[in-house]
């Protein structure tokens, strides 16, 4: 592409930050370093992320050669609980069993309330997430509308009733699929009440078992939606890797969950976490 670009920002990459307005328009800023840009108004604009070739863990700061779990170093990656597989797979939890990896990083953020959630990122989907995370987690997915499900005690326990439910229903985003367009449309209301009832027996046993306030049903009618800044959708969707490129350049078509949308390809800014990265705008 010709003609100059002005350098904004150079920093450590952190995932997008959004927000929801009560008109359902999200905002997206970007956090590089020390700055924070808004990236909204740069829709129609052509601006390029470049790797300068350092990565930097988001938890210890050491450099690194290789980035783990979006962001850690491989030291991090082996000995910290956020990194453990039971944070993929929450049914697995071992905090019981006295083999946490950090009980007290575990006693702060697994076991405490979460919520269990239906959305439409690109159909049905369930979730978990804590509960001060709503509705950044949503977001981070480019959920279209969510409404919670369940109100539980601890992680481990959305996990069992999100284990229960996607037996019905998704549990992962298509990624792909999310960029090429709006999901059609799915009515969260009714598959809740559907969900509820085609498991009622695995839940109720749940909560026979960890007593009703471990498991809460949510029934108030609140249906959360969001509309995201997209002017373009892909024809075809093109993931760009940064560090193999070194620069990904094109005009901004619009951001969704994690993703921008460029003329040139799509890249997710969460995947490089932790990544020095100078940015550019026409």
């Amino acid at each position: 592409m010709s003609g100059e670009l002005t350098h904004r920002a150079t920093g450590t990459l952190e995932k997008m930050r959004a927000t929801v307005g009560d008109d359902g328009a999200v905002a997206y800023r970007l956090p590089l370093g020390e700055a924070e840009i808004a990236l909204n108004p740069l829709l129609g604009q052509r601006i390029q992320l470049r790797f300068e070739n350092a990565i930097y863990c988001t938890a210890c700061g050491r450099k690194t050669n290789k980035s783990f779990n979006q962001g850690y170093c491989y030291p991090c990656f082996q000995k910290l609980a956020a990194c453990d597989s039971c944070i993929v797979s929450p049914e697995k939890c071992h905090y019981a069993a006295g083999t946490c990896r950090e009980p007290s990083w575990a006693e702060q953020f697994c076991m405490t309330d979460h919520w269990v959630y239906l959305a439409n990122s690109t159909g049905l989907k369930v979730g978990i997430t804590r509960g001060n995370q709503v509705p950044t987690r949503w977001l981070d997915q480019g959920a279209s509308a969510a409404v919670l499900f369940a109100r539980t005690a601890t992680r481990h326990l959305a996990g069992l009733v999100e284990v229960i439910l996607k037996a019905y229903a998704a549990d992962r985003t298509q990624w792909q699929r999310l960029l090429k367009g709006p999901p059609e449309a799915v009515d969260l209301l009714a598959a809740r009440e559907q969900l509820w009832e085609t498991c009622a027996d695995a839940l109720t046993g749940l909560q026979q078992e960890h007593g009703l306030q471990a498991v809460q049903r949510i029934t108030g009618p609140e249906l959360w939606q969001a509309a995201y800044p997209v002017t373009a959708y892909p024809a075809k969707v093109k993931a760009l890797a940064l560090e193999k490129l070194g620069a990904v350049e094109g005009t901004l078509e619009g951001i969704k969950g994690q993703y921008l949308l460029l003329t040139s390809g799509v890249i997710n800014i969460r995947k490089y976490t932790a990544h020095q990265v100078a940015f550019f705008t026409s």
